[in-house]
């Protein structure tokens, strides 16, 4: 394990802000305790129990792992946590949404992966420079655990071609795996500690391995944007404000859930689901628009 980012302030230093444009991420970064991220990780848990057979209009694993900061306010809490704003904000300045909040969690002793690719391939916002995704670990992210692997350096490339693999071992939705050769060698693992947080730019080629350790490992994935962000896709897209302001416009604005999965906010998950959908599977060979939304 590496030694956490030595922060200024609570913020990234010139140096390090620098090493993120160079690199395409940044980890590992405190931004909770170890006893915050024990909290965490037991809401989520209890909520796993308390929902899952609730009745919800689809199963629990699909709130869970697409758009859970619409429906579960653990995720809204940890989106606009002070400590991972302000580091945030140094790479996209004040004004920051959020565009996506999920789980990705591997069991343990599981063969999910999840495939190398680009997470900017399929949701109709180009390759924007205005788009840093956050990986929050809530138990310890490791080599054994299946931690995600980062190639530095492939945020300079455009949006490479793709695969739609659909396997079933996949966590991504279409099994999406980019289309050039990654070396071993190449690879950087982005083992973190709970508490802590990686970052990455959407071009960044990065996937993970399967869980051979005894425990889940669990992540919190909060996708922030620029207000400046355009959908290129698809007529309408969503954001919520995490800090600052929106003046642009170029999305639909919702609000905070004040609850767990409130009938409101479970109106506004589906609304948002059939348009991101209908993006995300835009070119897609087998599948369906909905099916992006079937979680294994």
């Amino acid at each position: 394990m590496l030694d956490a980012q030595n922060l200024t302030e609570g913020h990234l230093s010139a140096a390090q802000i620098g090493q993120y444009w160079e690199d395409g991420f940044i980890f590992p970064i405190d931004v909770m305790t170890q006893e915050e991220a024990a909290d965490a990780r037991a809401e989520l848990e209890q909520a796993e129990k308390d929902w899952l057979d609730a009745g919800l209009p689809l199963p629990l694993n699909t709130y869970k792992r697409i758009n859970a900061h619409t429906v579960m306010p653990l995720v809204y809490r940890m989106a606009t946590n002070p400590r991972v704003l302000d580091v945030v904000e140094g790479l996209l300045g004040p004004d920051i949404l959020i565009y996506s909040g999920e789980f990705f969690t591997k069991e343990a002793g599981t063969k999910q992966i999840v495939s190398m690719h680009q997470d900017l391939t399929y949701w109709g916002l180009g390759a924007t420079e205005g788009l840093v995704t956050a990986w929050i670990a809530l138990s310890p992210a490791t080599r054994a655990s299946g931690c995600m692997d980062f190639v530095a350096g492939t945020h300079k490339n455009k949006i490479l071609p793709h695969v739609d693999t659909y396997a079933e071992d996949n966590l991504l939705s279409r099994g999406q795996e980019v289309q050039v050769g990654v070396a071993e060698d190449d690879k950087v693992a982005i083992e973190l500690q709970p508490g802590q947080m990686s970052l990455h730019h959407g071009l960044t080629v990065h996937g993970s391995g399967p869980n051979v350790s005894d425990d889940r490992r669990i992540g919190c994935v909060i996708r922030f944007c620029r207000p400046d962000v355009l959908q290129q896709v698809g007529d309408r897209d969503y954001a919520m404000i995490a800090r600052g302001a929106d003046r642009l416009g170029n999305f639909i604005q919702i609000a905070a859930p004040q609850g767990y999965f409130e009938p409101s906010s479970l109106a506004v998950y589906d609304e948002i689901r059939q348009s991101q959908a209908q993006i995300m599977m835009k070119g897609a060979k087998g599948g369906s628009a909905a099916g992006i939304y079937e979680v294994k």
